[in-house]
């Protein structure tokens, strides 16, 4: 007997789904060493430094020998010259300071900074001690009353970098001012100019061929214990040598070192704090105004640290 039609035999079994696939892990990058940051200041640019000094020196010792005749020339033949030539060399550097700043984001008062820069030299000049401090005061004052129609965000920055620049740049620059002044005026900025200069020179060099214990290596990496001494040696030999050629040392050969190595050391200080300001700007030289060399700044930094002790050093 057939079964039914409505009634089927054995039911086919359902397909079952077949299993899905577990996705497989993607394979982990492997580690890469992490690419080093550049060093704030450090020239990145396409200009390879020729030498390792890190500057092309014969450039730079044609511009030095340069600016020193220009000094020499004026301020023995003709002082009004020597004069303008601190005013002109002081305004630029306050200027390329003041880029620098505004590069990092502050906004000190260009032109009451560049107009009490002349303002303070002359005056220091002409006035004496009384002079500068007047120009002084007014110059700070300037850039406060120019900063006040610019509203109230960040003027407490604004202001106080622009007290900053009037002191660091055409305040310290004008105890050279004051010295020229002073009987034996040339001599002796003759003397405090060349020691200085040899103090920077003679670490320099000293530094680059047998530089070994770093000195601030945070802010000025090459700079070295080493270029310390050789440069104090330097600065310290030529006073004695000034002494013997002439009389601008009453105290004779022992004051002339003293004084060698007192205008050695504050020239080193001065070109540590510059140092500083350009690894917080990120900057390698203040400008590019003087081939060789960078930027004003870059020359008279320490000169700028080296003029009061010197200044007082005639005084007493």
């Amino acid at each position: 007997m057939t079964k039914p039609a409505h009634v089927s035999a054995d039911a086919a079994p359902e397909p079952k789904p077949e299993p899905k696939p577990e996705p497989k892990p993607e394979p982990k990058p492997e580690p890469t060493e992490p690419t080093p940051e550049p060093t704030p200041g450090a020239d990145q640019g396409a200009d390879a430094p020729p030498s390792r000094a890190g500057r092309n020196l014969p450039l730079a010792a044609a511009v030095g020998l340069g600016l020193g005749a220009l000094v020499l020339v004026t301020i023995y033949r003709l002082p009004a010259g020597f004069v303008a030539v601190m005013v002109v060399a002081f305004v630029i550097a306050v200027a390329e300071l003041v880029t620098q700043l505004m590069v990092a984001g502050v906004q000190p008062p260009r032109l009451p900074l560049v107009a009490g820069t002349a303002a303070m030299v002359l005056c220091a000049y002409r006035g004496g001690v009384a002079g500068l401090s007047v120009a002084y005061a007014a110059t700070v004052l300037a850039t406060m009353f120019w900063r006040l129609p610019f509203g109230t965000e960040g003027t407490v920055r604004d202001i106080s970098a622009g007290a900053w620049v009037a002191t660091y740049v055409p305040f310290l620059g004008g105890f050279a001012a004051l010295m020229f002044a002073q009987s034996q005026g040339a001599d002796r900025i003759v003397v405090f100019v060349a020691a200085t200069v040899c103090s920077d020179v003679g670490g320099y060099a000293l530094g680059v061929l047998a530089g070994r214990h770093l000195m601030a290596p945070r802010v000025s990496p090459k700079k070295t214990w080493e270029g310390f001494a050789g440069g104090m040696v330097l600065a310290v030999a030529l006073a004695v040598g000034f002494s013997l050629a002439g009389d601008v040392f009453r105290g004779g050969i022992l004051e002339a070192a003293a004084f060698g190595l007192a205008v050695g050391v504050a020239g080193v200080l001065g070109d540590l704090a510059e140092s500083l300001i350009k690894r917080d700007c990120q900057t390698k030289d203040a400008a590019k105004s003087l081939p060789g060399l960078g930027g004003l700044l870059d020359v008279i930094d320490s000169i700028l640290f080296a003029a009061p002790v010197a200044y007082f050093w005639f005084r007493v």
